[in-house]
C-alpha cells in the first residue's frame, strides 16, 4: 500500500499541540515556575500589562494547588491558534459546586479565596472541572 492508500486515521479527541511546559510542581517550585512562564509567555507573544496578567493568574492557580489541592500540582502551557492556554491540575478534594458558582468579588477583608476570582478577572477565559479526585483549571490569553 503507498501512503496515497492509507485510510485517514481518526481520532476520538483533538489532539493539541506539543506543550510548552510541562512540569509537576509543589510548593518549593513555585516562584522558579512562575518565572519560567514569565519568561515561555513572553517568548509567545505576551507583552506588557497582558503578560503581567498572565503570569499573575498562573501564581494564583499554582499556589491554591498548593495550599488546597494536595501540597502538589502539574501545570501545562501550550500554544493555540491566537491564544496561549495553561493548565494547572491538582489531587485534592475538589472545589464545591457553591464556591465555583459564586463569581463576586470576595469582600476586601477576606483573608482567602481571592485566587480563583483574580485569575478569572484577568484571563480571557477560564474553565474548572473540579470532583473527589482534584480540580483541573485551564486559563487562556489571546495572542497576536
Amino acid at each position: 500500500m503507498t501512503n496515497a492508500e492509507l485510510p485517514t486515521p481518526r481520532t476520538v479527541a483533538p489532539i493539541e499541540p506539543s506543550p510548552i511546559i510541562a512540569e509537576a510542581f509543589d510548593q518549593a517550585r513555585v516562584t522558579e515556575l512562575r518565572h519560567v512562564v514569565s519568561s515561555c509567555a513572553h517568548s509567545a507573544g505576551l507583552g506588557g500589562q497582558r503578560l503581567d496578567d498572565f503570569v499573575l493568574a498562573v501564581n494564583e492557580l499554582i499556589t491554591n494547588a498548593v495550599r488546597h489541592g494536595g501540597g502538589q500540582g502539574w501545570l501545562r502551557l501550550w500554544r493555540r491558534p491566537g491564544e496561549l492556554v495553561c493548565e494547572v491540575s491538582d489531587h485534592g478534594h475538589g472545589i464545591s459546586t457553591r464556591r465555583l458558582g459564586d463569581r463576586s468579588r470576595p469582600a476586601p477583608d477576606t483573608a482567602g479565596g481571592w485566587g480563583l476570582w483574580l485569575a478569572r478577572e484577568v484571563s480571557d477565559a477560564m474553565e474548572v472541572e473540579s470532583g473527589a479526585a482534584g480540580t483541573t483549571v485551564r486559563i487562556s490569553a489571546a495572542v497576536g
